[in-house]
């Protein structure tokens, strides 16, 4: 950190990744984990006010992320990815999922930050470990002359233009918080009167049909924004379905993530709307991808009972802006289904790059307190 009279300053590059952005920082440049680091990082995102006036941060939750990148001493791995998510409902941090379009830029900001050599070829390959789900993701970016590339002539749904492909391959998606695919042990169970398949692939998640929150399936963000009372039946079936996994009190958690699905309308395999968790995404995480790919596998589930037939290899989500496809590599045993990895296409881009200021006062202030608890 460096001193600007009463300022404190951090190096910082903003990125975009996938549908979502936010800033991304070298473990090394932030003070170490703990009440410091957070409320640095609170109050350089602006969290404490609604506007984000005083701050890098935006209004919602797909542009209130940080990204924290250090170079790896694990075997077999380049970099490792800590993802922290503000939550603009409590002005909190949770660092307790993976945000897989953030994701998608950690492998371009870690060879432009030279923590990762690129290849001699044209692309490269980057071994990424999450920390917050302890899983290992490997990112394949186009390179030439030792830096990434980022134009190109891919497009990806909820990104306005092209850009250069960044390939994200999961591996060893099942159990990422839990440590089962179906933690509860059932592929479909009632929570709070609704029919729930509890699952957890890259991110834990609840999947509902979307009728039986008397929703079409087909609702935009805002459609589905704009009902406090459907917003406040999904909290109660989400908060149910993180007892039922074993997670305890999710209430202050982004964890679990909720969907609901209605049978594919525009060619896909299946329909649906993600959670984030409060408000409806406006087009779809890619963990939730990963994770929903995954459940349309298990037979007997909600998504696989609406999926369209031939879901095997490839599942194709229809969202509010549009298709996202998922390959899945996934098998049949005497154990059950066994998801053995999945991998998507994404794109990113390095929007600035520079240093961004917050109080000095801040590291040795108290935690601010929650503005408001929402849909308690």
């Amino acid at each position: 950190m460096q001193t600007f009279s009463d300022q404190l300053g951090l190096r910082c590059v903003l990125m975009r990744g996938g549908t979502s952005k936010g800033p991304f920082f070298l473990a090394d440049d932030l003070p170490p984990a703990g009440e410091r680091r957070d409320a640095a990082l609170l109050r350089l995102m602006g969290a404490l006010e609604p506007r984000r006036i005083d701050g890098i941060g935006g209004i919602d939750s797909l542009t209130n992320k940080v990204a924290i990148i250090s170079r790896s001493t694990r075997p077999g791995v380049d970099v490792d990815y800590l993802f922290a998510q503000i939550c603009v409902h409590k002005n909190t941090i949770d660092y307790s999922v993976n945000c897989g379009n953030m994701l998608a830029a950690v492998g371009p900001f870690a060879i432009d930050e030279s923590l990762v050599k690129a290849a001699a070829g044209a692309s490269t390959d980057v071994a990424i470990f999450n920390v917050n789900t302890g899983k290992r993701i490997v990112a394949t970016v186009r390179t030439r002359d030792g830096r990434a590339i980022y134009a190109g002539e891919a497009a990806i749904d909820g990104v306005a233009g092209t850009a250069a492909p960044v390939w994200l391959r999961f591996c060893d998606v099942a159990g990422a918080k839990t440590g089962k695919l179906l933690p509860t042990g059932q592929a479909i169970e009632t929570l709070e009167g609704v029919r729930v398949s509890c699952v957890d692939a890259a991110v834990p998640m609840a999947i509902v049909e979307a009728a039986e929150l008397g929703m079409t399936g087909y609702e935009t963000a805002g459609e589905i924004n704009a009902r406090d009372d459907l917003l406040a039946r999904v909290e109660r079936v989400r908060r149910a379905a993180g007892r039922a996994m074993g997670l305890g009190d999710v209430a202050r958690l982004e964890m679990p993530k909720l969907v609901t699905v209605a049978r594919p309308v525009a060619g896909g395999t299946i329909s649906a709307r993600y959670f984030m968790p409060y408000t409806c995404h406006t087009s779809f995480a890619v963990t939730g991808a990963v994770c929903l790919a995954a459940a349309v596998q298990v037979p007997g589930s909600v998504a696989a009972r609406i999926a369209a037939q031939g879901a095997a290899g490839e599942v194709a989500i229809e969202h509010p802006a549009g298709t996202l496809r998922v390959g899945i590599d996934a098998t049949q045993g005497a154990a059950g289904t066994e998801v053995r990895s999945a991998s998507l296409l994404r794109t990113a881009r390095r929007l600035y790059a520079g240093t961004v200021y917050f109080p000095e006062a801040t590291l040795d202030a108290p935690a601010a307190e929650p503005a408001r608890e929402v849909l308690a």
